[in-house]
């Protein structure tokens, strides 16, 4: 049988035995019957030529011991809600911190921005309170 005939005929025998439906696995013992036929065998005869049988296995050999000193190893322990809570409180106090040494060092890095914005706040202040009391002197009393 040529390489390419044992591999098509390996392939038919494991479509006969997990074809779908018995259809195809009928239609399929008959082509490697027909693949055997061309090579002068038949079906019995091809198939042990392709899957010999195995020889007795050797005993497996007994596991290697493990060393006195090693000690097994401690079960993972699943992690609580109450340690998740924990993570993330830390997690946002690093955060909280990391965004006020960032501010911090902007202030430090442009201090007349800072100067600045104090005057711009102050100014629209003045703003609001201009627009509040002419909103108050336009409406009418009503007691």
């Amino acid at each position: 049988m040529t390489p390419a005939d044992r591999d098509r005929f390996e392939k038919c025998l494991t479509l006969a035995a997990q074809g779908a439906t018995s259809g195809e696995r009928a239609a399929a013992q008959a082509a490697a019957a027909r693949i055997a036929a061309g090579a002068g065998l038949t079906l019995a005869e091809a198939m042990r030529a392709i899957r010999p049988s195995r020889p007795e296995a050797a005993p497996r050999p007994t596991p290697r011991r493990a060393y006195a000193w090693a000690q097994p190893k401690e079960p993972v322990k699943p992690i609580t809600v109450e340690e998740l809570l924990r993570q993330k409180a830390e997690t946002e106090a690093w955060r909280k911190r990391a965004a006020a040494r960032a501010k911090r060092r902007s202030r430090q890095a442009q201090p007349d921005q800072e100067a600045y914005m104090a005057a711009q706040r102050a100014r629209q202040a003045e703003r609001d309170r201009a627009w509040a009391q002419a909103r108050a002197a336009a409406e009418p009393d009503d007691p």
